[in-house]
């Protein structure tokens, strides 16, 4: 009865621990930290804030490449609203994988991506695969962007 317990328990453990460790580093209290009242406004939608995505059925198949511009969504990209969204809803949407981090053995295709430009001021550079649950999991949360994955022939 004790070890049903602890194998319920455990888990629920484990992501109340990893909860209290999300935050945000401006929640210190430390009045320093706040903007000052003044603010500088970027134009958005700039040349700079252009990316290139190159996705494939795998290795050895064809690319589809398409560029992606935010606000105003456009390029060449078949639904730039959609992928637009996608971006703008994930917190880190080109955020690779750590190194140390666990991943589950799901695999979920040979398809590849590329994403290169700049993103908010940022150069991206970055591959996506679907090779283990974590790159999964990182796929399909920006999945938009990748349009219709080209079919293997």
């Amino acid at each position: 009865m004790r070890y049903r317990t602890l194998l319920f328990a455990a888990p629920g453990v484990a992501t109340l621990l990893t909860l209290a460790a999300c935050g945000d580093e401006q929640a210190n209290g430390n009045p320093a930290a706040e903007p000052s009242g003044t603010t500088s406004v970027q134009p958005s939608g700039t040349p700079a804030d252009t990316l290139t995505i190159t996705v494939k059925a795998s290795a050895e198949a064809p690319a589809k490449t398409w560029t992606l511009t935010c606000d105003p969504p456009g390029g060449t990209h078949p639904k730039a609203a959609d992928a637009c969204a996608a971006l703008t809803k994930a917190k880190e949407p080109f955020k690779p994988v750590p190194k140390d981090q666990m991943c589950t053995k799901i695999y979920g295709g040979p398809e590849i991506a590329t994403v290169k430009g700049t993103w908010r001021d940022k150069p991206i550079d970055t591959k996506f695969t679907r090779g283990d649950g974590c790159q999964l999991h990182r796929w399909t949360e920006v999945g938009p962007v990748f349009g219709d994955v080209p079919k293997v022939r």
